[in-house]
């Protein structure tokens, strides 16, 4: 089994939980990310946390260990603390094997501060991690401009990046 993530941005929290888990963060009946947003990257293996997280460190030219995780938005962390057992008869989203995470607004400002030049270099970073493995340099190097294009446009929006995981 593969874990799919998808990238977006959005304009605040709310509008990312309707358009990743669905309206009222009813996950049961959500939506999705195809008919509520254009400007989206559907990959596999390119987790937040540690993949997208060491791009970040490439692009800032700051050590991983000094790079702000993303921050959990659905699972409500405060309502459904990670292991909380659901009531009788209900559900616990949790289950659902779907998280929703807001990266920080550093990640955002320091992709798109890349400047084109710096791309083949950060592509060569990028391919080099040991945490995935892309087709071929090329692959890395697209991955790179389409993060670098998406920061662009959501910080030009005044948005913000999410990540929604499917387990």
């Amino acid at each position: 089994m593969s874990t799919l993530y998808d990238y977006f941005w959005a304009a605040d929290r709310a509008t990312a939980v309707d358009w990743a888990v669905g309206p009222g963060g009813d996950w049961r009946n959500g939506g999705s990310l195809d008919e509520a947003c254009a400007d989206r990257l559907e990959v596999k293996g390119l987790d937040p946390n540690v993949v997208l997280g060491k791009l970040v460190s490439f692009a800032a030219g700051i050590p991983f260990g000094s790079v702000v995780d993303p921050e959990l938005v659905w699972p409500d962390p405060v309502e459904w603390p990670y292991g909380r057992q659901a009531p009788p008869g209900t559900a616990s989203p949790w289950d659902s094997g779907l998280i929703l995470q807001e990266l920080p607004e550093s990640w955002r400002d320091a992709l798109a501060g890349v400047v084109e030049d710096a791309v083949p270099m950060l592509a060569l970073q990028w391919w080099d991690i040991e945490e995935t493995r892309f087709a071929d340099y090329l692959h890395a190097e697209d991955s790179v401009r389409t993060f670098v294009g998406m920061a662009h446009r959501a910080r030009a929006a005044g948005a913000r990046l999410y990540c929604s995981c499917y387990v």
